[in-house]
């Protein structure tokens, strides 16, 4: 998959899922399937899913754009829900993450591994501000801040139109991925659907293996080649 660069576009802009700028493109669609019930950190967490579907959404639409600045990642997906309010513990919100890995050969699936740091870009339908999250396995994503990473979602007849974006490359050496035009990483994307009770690790995500994603260069006039 490519990412389009398209020069002149502010973040705001790009913030918006419905901004004529992403309509210059075609997106590309990602079949997705859940994380398996065998899979989960605990007993408990195996045993209430053992039997339930994980993974509600089978598909999401994904395009790609930056500015030379700023990577922005839009993802489109069938709901017929709008779950943007948690409850006790009976109510989860609609969520999407989009995941790179920040070390060298660490796995997606398990959100990466002792000492092999995955990087998500994550979105949450009751707040609309954006989390930068990184983890190393199962149970251990924590959040960085709540500034670098920004996002926006919008939910209209049955449908989520979520932008997640952050600058390509951010100060310090905390395990996060750096990114630059002209140059190729990985991604995975990860959809919870909170109307089937779906949080943490259990989701739908974008297959067990890392997906290509290559930054057009910024010199490209318009983003097309």
């Amino acid at each position: 998959m490519q990412a389009h660069y398209v020069p002149g576009v502010g973040v705001e802009e790009l913030l918006d899922p419905n901004a004529v700028v992403w309509k210059s493109r075609a997106g590309e669609q990602l079949k997705l399937e859940g994380t398996p019930a065998g899979m989960q950190p605990t007993d408990a967490i195996r045993t209430a899913w053992a039997d339930k579907k994980i993974g509600a959404i089978g598909s999401v639409d994904v395009l790609a754009l930056h500015d030379g600045r700023h990577l922005a990642i839009r993802l489109e997906w069938a709901d017929p829900t709008e779950n943007s309010g948690m409850g006790d513990n009976d109510r989860f919100v609609d969520a999407a993450a989009v995941a790179f890995p920040a070390t060298d050969n660490a796995p997606l699936i398990t959100m990466g591994a002792p000492g092999l740091w995955v990087n998500a870009w994550y979105w949450r339908a009751d707040d609309e501000g954006g989390r930068h999250v990184v983890a190393e396995g199962l149970g251990t994503s924590e959040t960085l801040d709540d500034g670098l990473v920004r996002a926006r979602g919008s939910w209209s007849n049955g449908r989520w139109q979520v932008v997640i974006t952050r600058a390509l490359r951010v100060e310090g050496n905390q395990p996060v991925v750096q990114l630059q035009a002209r140059e190729s990483t990985s991604f995975g994307v990860a959809i919870w659907e909170g109307g089937n009770g779906e949080r943490a690790g259990i989701k739908a995500v974008s297959g067990f293996a890392w997906l290509p994603l290559d930054l057009e260069p910024a010199t490209t006039r318009g983003g097309a080649k």
